[in-house]
């Protein structure tokens, strides 16, 4: 085992599991191409293990273990959160008949669960002023999302058997749009969508298919679009309206602010008493063979 804390080894496994779940973050938000950072987010995953696994050694020496009762309503509790409890048994890959080998590892959260509330301790509930501050130095973070509304022709490419013919088709109903012929009337000529479905009506990002998003998101208002293409079919679509996002009212989203102030508090109170448990520790990087420090 390449790493172990004070004398506990961590399995390679756990290990390759954060260090694919960090990975996958940074894809998400194509901070990444291939591995040019994979040394650097092996060094996050590493600390994360060490952060737990320390917290979860000095929760089981400082904190009672939790009666069966007490593991039983969390275990209860972690099933209402799937629809079924053949659905929780297989996220957790185990049959119910071996449900008894989870009841450690619950017993543990819940004595981590009750260690890092006494970190915490009592915070502060936040003044107004605070509050206002927070709001307006992070303004950026409390904005409606932008909408647009849309007018689109569609055209099934089920119902074609030429790609290129109906290409061309649809290039002419473009042509019309752009000098201005009424659109709506070029919805009841050439869409194979009803009327009323010809107006999208306000949308944000995340609640069309991805290229349609793309294509409307990017336009100005009154354009036509290019010919597009979707899984679906080809599209042509018009701009109609847009809704810039605006600063959501402060009274809207007190409460979020308190709980971002509290968390924030609470989560520099764990680093620093995870920093002391490390400067505690005995930590051994075999794979680098270096103590940490």
């Amino acid at each position: 085992m390449p790493l172990t804390i004070n004398g506990e080894p961590v399995d390679d496994g756990l290990l390759d599991a954060e260090f694919s779940q960090i990975k996958a973050h940074f894809e998400r938000q194509a901070n990444i191409s291939c591995c040019e950072r994979d040394d650097e987010f092996l060094g996050y995953a590493k600390e994360n293990i060490i952060a737990r696994v320390l917290l979860s050694q000095k929760a089981q020496e400082v904190i009672n273990k939790p009666t069966e009762k007490e593991i039983t309503a969390r275990l209860d509790q972690l099933k209402a959160e799937y629809n079924s409890e053949e659905e929780f048994y297989f996220s957790i890959g185990i049959a119910p008949e071996q449900e008894e080998q989870i009841h450690g590892d619950i017993a543990n959260s819940i004595q981590v669960d009750a260690l890092v509330a006494r970190i915490a301790g009592e915070i502060p509930v936040p003044e107004e002023k605070q509050l206002r501050d927070h709001y307006e130095q992070n303004i950026k973070d409390f904005m409606t999302p932008e909408e647009v509304r849309a007018l689109h022709i569609f055209k099934s490419l089920n119902k074609s058997e030429d790609r290129e013919s109906l290409f061309s088709e649809m290039r002419e109903v473009r042509v019309a749009a752009v000098n201005g012929e009424d659109f709506m009337q070029l919805v009841k000529k050439h869409s194979e969508k009803p009327e009323e479905e010809a107006d999208l009506g306000w949308y944000k990002r995340g609640e069309l298919m991805d290229e349609f998003e793309l294509i409307t998101f990017s336009m100005d208002v009154n354009e036509v679009s290019p010919v597009f293409a979707t899984q679906w079919g080809m599209h042509i679509a018009k701009l109609t309206d847009r809704r810039p996002p605006k600063p959501i009212d402060f009274e809207s989203v007190q409460q979020e602010i308190a709980d971002r102030i509290n968390g924030e508090i609470k989560e520099a109170k764990l680093n620093e008493y995870v920093e002391k448990l490390k400067s505690e520790a005995d930590i051994q990087d075999t794979a680098t063979n270096e103590e940490v420090e």
